[in-house]
């Protein structure tokens, strides 16, 4: 199992759903940036359950520093994190070791690693392995915040139920609303709508999934590559790693195929003596690189797949078919916890790309 990703700052995950605790190492931060611990914990607290709609597990996710950080300041080496688990409840997983729970990785997990997988909650696949990167996370997004970055989510779409969209030309105003709230949506009656939803959902031991957006503003055009490592694929291999994540669409997204070349095109125009487009269509990059404007994009998470009603699967050990109740703590929805994990993955990967850019930068000024 490969657990590190990004180029000039990477991130290297570790632990397990019930291992003593779960951690990442993000090596190439920059040194001399004074962590905000109320931001931190701001955003871990995004993450954490709350109330019906979300597990029963509770988790203090308190963030101890192992190594990198000396007296609340970044030191430029490897920055190592760790957040202790103390919530375990392994029990209720023994009796599933070799039962394949629908929509999970039980059963590709025992054909890759031969059965020496922690099948323990969930073991590496387990959502609450993205604690440690919403930590990792909240520093990027204070660094990049000092440089006049922004990035925020909401839950833009519940079954039948349709949040406001972000403004694509304007969103900083938005984004920082999103930003106040633990359950993010634009629009109070919505949130009120989609919370309903979700505790039905729950009463009829069932789960919801949704489609949330992402917006970030202040983004310098010049940040990306074409092919292989475009603002768009880098993005997408890290949105793609939270667990239950099915698809992404940048801009107008699937609706393109709705429109004419002249509909879809986004016209360039000067604007206070800057360059910008009239719409914002293809979401803010053009050729996999950002053009200045606001990177827009939408991410869709199936429904939980832990659900209390009696399945039908198989025993992949004894190879004979049988019906399977879940037992344990688990989220009608994840979206709107998941929507600061987008937020952190967003911010990890920028930071990456930013440095890429500035060696790119200092490369062709020595060359010049």
């Amino acid at each position: 199992m490969k657990s590190t990703i990004g180029q000039y700052l990477t991130v290297s995950l570790f632990g397990e759903s019930h291992s003593k605790a779960i951690g990442c190492v993000l090596d190439g931060f920059p040194a001399g940036m004074r962590i905000d611990e109320s931001f931190l914990e701001k955003q871990m607290e995004k993450r954490k359950a709350h109330g019906n709609i979300s597990t029963s597990r509770h988790e203090a996710d308190q963030v101890v520093f192992l190594s990198g950080v000396k007296d609340g300041v970044t030191c430029g080496t490897p920055i190592c994190l760790m957040i202790e688990n103390k919530a375990q409840n392994s029990k209720d997983y023994l009796k599933m070791r070799s039962v394949a729970r629908p929509g999970h990785a039980d059963y590709t997990a025992e054909i890759k690693y031969g059965g020496f997988q922690d099948t323990s909650g969930g073991g590496h696949f387990s959502g609450r392995l993205t604690a440690p990167l919403v930590a990792a996370g909240a520093l990027c997004l204070q660094l990049l915040k000092e440089r006049g970055i922004q990035i925020g989510s909401h839950l833009f779409k519940m079954k039948d139920i349709q949040d406001e969209s972000f403004d694509s030309l304007h969103p900083e105003k938005q984004i920082e609303r999103c930003n106040e709230k633990v359950f993010s949506v634009l629009s109070e009656e919505i949130e009120v709508q989609m919370r309903s939803c979700i505790e039905e959902a729950r009463k009829n031991q069932d789960s919801v999934g949704a489609v949330v957006e992402t917006a970030i503003a202040g983004l310098p055009a010049g940040i990306g590559n074409p092919a292989f490592h475009s603002l768009e694929s880098t993005l997408s291999q890290l949105i793609f790693s939270i667990g239950g994540v099915k698809g992404i669409e940048f801009g107008a997204g699937f609706d393109f195929s709705l429109m004419n070349g002249s509909d879809a095109n986004d016209s360039f125009i000067i604007e206070n003596g800057r360059i910008v487009t009239s719409t914002n269509h293809n979401g803010g990059i053009n050729g996999g690189i950002s053009n200045g404007m606001p990177v827009i994009f939408k991410t869709v998470l199936k429904p939980t797949p832990s659900i209390y009603q009696r399945q039908k699967t198989v025993d992949f050990i004894e190879k004979k078919p049988v019906e399977l109740t879940i037992e344990g703590r688990h989220d009608p929805c994840i979206a709107h916890r998941a929507r600061v994990v987008i937020d952190s993955l967003c911010a990890l990967c920028l930071v990456d790309l930013l440095m890429s850019r500035s060696a790119e930068l200092d490369w062709m000024g020595h060359k010049s």
